[in-house]
Formats: structure tokens, sequence, C-alpha cells
């Protein structure tokens, strides 16, 4: 404490350096592709992307079989349109649990976390798409006493 100040040369000598923001290396397998997991609901997404000609392929099947809706194909290749991606890298993944609206949403997650692994420097268009961003809403579980997780049963005055 006996140390004083004699200028602002002197404070800014001692102030430290500010903590830089971590860089995000590129993750790949020996295969040259990426993987990562994504979820939604109760739906579980394996998901590896490598380069190629831009096949999806769904638990062995092509996207367009697995997916018939085609909501859930365009909730799919969003994070490729966001990157402006598409067409360039093959996907393969495997999907388990929950129903085909909450495993849309799992591969979508897991290929948004895939493409961050192959390519660092799609992170920032990723996340402020919000495609990286887990979303956690789950069912809510039933309580004994209700009919559901929340709702009575029908009341009866006799």
């Amino acid at each position: 404490m006996s140390d004083t100040m004699q200028s602002l040369d002197q404070l800014a000598a001692l102030k430290t350096a500010a903590p830089q923001a971590p860089k995000y290396t590129k993750k790949v397998d020996k295969q040259g592709r990426a993987y990562a997991t994504g979820k939604r609901k109760d739906a579980v997404a394996r998901v590896w992307v490598k380069p190629g000609s831009g096949k999806i392929v769904v638990n062995t099947r092509e996207v367009e079989i697995y997916f018939a809706r085609p909501v859930l194909r365009m909730l799919i290749q969003q994070p490729l349109v966001a990157a402006a991606r598409q067409g360039q890298y093959d996907v393969t993944c495997t999907v388990t649990g929950g129903g085909l609206s909450g495993q849309a949403g799992a591969v979508r997650h897991g290929l948004s976390k895939a493409l961050t692994n192959f390519e660092p420097e799609l992170r920032g268009v990723l996340k402020k798409g919000g495609f990286l961003t887990r979303d956690s809403r789950v069912v809510e579980r039933k309580k004994y006493g209700k009919a559901k997780a929340r709702r009575s049963f029908q009341f009866s005055k006799r």
C-alpha cells in the first residue's frame, strides 16, 4: 500500500492483459469426418459431416424418405443455408427417441455442432441464427392425483 501511482502510465503498466476469446480448432477423425451429438425433446441424433455432394442420410435412409414432410426437411437444411454450404457436405446421422419433429430438431442441432467442429469460423453465423443452442423444453412428467401433468380429473358434484 506504500506504493502510490505518480502517473497514468504506471497504472497502465500495472494492468494485466485481458483474457483472450477461446480459439476453436478443427476436430476431425481419421476418415476426415466431424462428429457431434444433437438433442431435442426426447430425441438424440449422432451426426457425422464430411465434404461431399450434399447427400443427407438418416438411419441408412435418404432424408426425403425418412422425413416425408417438407417442413422437417427444411428444418434440417437451415444450418447449411445459413452458413451458405448447401451441397458441399455429406451428412450421415442416426436418430433415436422422440417423434419426427423432435428428431428433425435433434438432427439440426447436431448438424450445426458438427459444422462448427469442421469449420470453426462458421460458429458466429450459426450462433447468431440460434442453431447451436439446445432447446431445453421437454415434456413435464405426470403427477399422481392428476389426469396429466397439470390437468385435473373431471369434477362431478354427485
